[in-house]
């Protein structure tokens, strides 16, 4: 899977299984393409225990990463990073198959 997650990224969500008590030997993290938001295709991110036929999965340091096959294709080759500053806080992709991103980086379209 070629989903570069960024230090910053990989610390955020160690400290969200830790809050949401979730044990990321049983559940993974779950990332998703979506439609909507104002580009068209929006990114999903969340805990999941179920693997579904077509996933691709990725060992990365101590954290599961699993996508669907279309996800996988519209999500290849990005980086994953989280910000708490004044752009806004918060998970954000860098998507370098995005044609087009909406203002606030929240969706995309190819």
């Amino acid at each position: 899977m070629k989903l570069q997650i960024t230090d910053r990224a990989f610390d955020k969500i160690r400290e969200i299984a830790r809050q949401e008590e979730i044990d990321t030997e049983q559940a993974f993290l779950r990332v998703a393409v979506v439609p909507g938001g104002c580009s068209g295709l929006t990114y999903d991110l969340g805990w999941d225990t179920m693997r579904q036929e077509g996933d691709q999965v990725a060992e990365m340091d101590d954290l599961r990463v699993v996508m669907d096959r279309r996800s996988y294709l519209y999500v290849d080759g990005s980086e994953l990073d989280f910000s708490d500053g004044l752009e806004g806080k918060g998970f954000h992709f860098f998507n370098p198959q995005a044609a087009r991103t909406c203002a606030c980086g929240e969706s995309f379209g190819l």
